[in-house]
């Protein structure tokens, strides 16, 4: 009998601890229910505002890729779809022209179209251009002749023998080239004497350039090759896609690191174009001797690009104001190699140019070739 009673009394505080449990559970969904929400703290997103607005699956979705530079108008949107927001990145422009690097297999070309009195060629088309890679005839599919402003590394000769009369002809004659480029030329000043030395960098302030030649010293030896291997690479960096050098000197190289056959090497390596003035005193060429001529004629001309000889200070201002205008009346042609293989192997290029009807012959002048190598531009 007492043991039975147990039993219903255990019974009864079961079934009493599951009503107060459920009472509790009840009271709690209550309370809840009626304490307002609370509000995301600054700074925080909710669940549905991290996963982003619900999108149709049907719509497509947004390109991943940027249309091709000199496409200047965007594909139409599909009706009744969104289209995507354009890129926010940093813009090219004075305040920020910091280069955009990509490596592409796709080979530069900047050229120079002259007839047979030396005065350069303006208006031809594509169809007048022929390129062959090692023979083999390419298609062109890049041309422009736009009047496009060019990173300009300027390469000044201060060492002793450019002293008094030299120096000051070759700034006068610097004036003038400036005077006659692109407003929108970027430049680098480099000069050298025993060392070269990067006097300015990346600059679009034309009188900066000459206040800095104004105050410079010539004293020591000729490190011509330094300077040049120094120009060449800081002008890659600039933010042009047309790059040139303008090297100024009156002798041989006697103070480089670098040799003649490693500078060599780089200009085929880049597209950089140099231009070489060598400064002779009066009628005296002996003073940049013929080794020395050698040197800047081979430098140049493995460039794309030409050596002149002023023996006057008219004729050093007509030099220059010559290279100004070259500069601002060359093609741009590219092509993509058939077949490319990045093995570094170096390929030979031909250039031709077909005159139109009634035109005399027509004389092309462009680098000699490149290695197959994928090059950051």
């Amino acid at each position: 009998m007492r043991s039975r009673r147990s039993v219903d009394v255990g019974r009864v505080a079961f079934v009493s601890f599951l009503f107060i449990a459920s009472a509790a559970h009840f009271d709690a969904l209550t309370v809840s229910a009626r304490q307002p929400q609370q509000e995301p703290a600054a700074g925080q997103k909710t669940e549905q505002q991290k996963a982003g607005p619900q999108s149709d699956k049907s719509a497509p979705a947004p390109a991943s890729s940027v249309p091709p530079a000199g496409n200047t108008s965007a594909p139409a949107a599909p009706v009744g779809t969104k289209s995507a927001p354009s890129p926010t990145g940093p813009q090219l422009s004075v305040e920020n022209d910091r280069p955009v690097i990509t490596h592409t297999d796709m080979v530069t070309l900047t050229v120079t179209v002259t007839d047979t009195y030396g005065r350069f060629v303006t208006g031809l088309g594509k169809n007048a251009f022929t390129v062959t890679d090692d023979k083999v005839a390419q298609d062109i599919t890049f041309f422009s002749d736009e009047d496009a402003p060019v990173s300009l590394g300027v390469i000044f000769d201060v060492s002793g023998s450019m002293s008094g009369d030299k120096i000051n002809k070759a700034r006068e004659a610097l004036k003038k080239f400036i005077e006659t480029s692109h407003t929108g030329d970027e430049y680098f000043l480099i000069g050298f004497n025993n060392r070269a030395q990067l006097l300015l960098d990346r600059t679009r302030d034309s009188d900066a350039l000459m206040e800095k030649l104004t105050f410079v010293q010539t004293k020591g030896q000729t490190a011509l090759y330094d300077a040049c291997y120094l120009g060449v690479e800081r002008v890659t960096r600039g933010a042009h896609p047309k790059r040139a050098v303008l090297l100024i000197s009156d002798g041989q190289d006697n103070s480089s690191r670098y040799t003649f056959t490693e500078l060599r090497r780089m200009l085929k390596e880049s597209d950089v174009i140099i231009y070489a003035v060598g400064i002779v005193d009066g009628g005296d060429e002996s003073a940049l001797g013929y080794g020395g001529r050698a040197i800047l004629e081979e430098l140049a001309g493995v460039s794309g690009g030409k050596a002149f000889f002023p023996s006057s200070g008219a004729e050093m201002n007509d030099t220059f104001e010559r290279i100004a205008l070259e500069l601002r009346t060359q093609y741009s042609i590219g092509f993509r190699p058939t077949n490319f293989v990045n093995n570094g192997k170096w390929h030979k290029l031909k250039i031709k140019v077909q005159p139109p009807r009634g035109f005399p012959r027509l004389f092309v002048r462009g680098r000699e070739g490149y290695y197959a190598t994928t090059n950051p531009r």
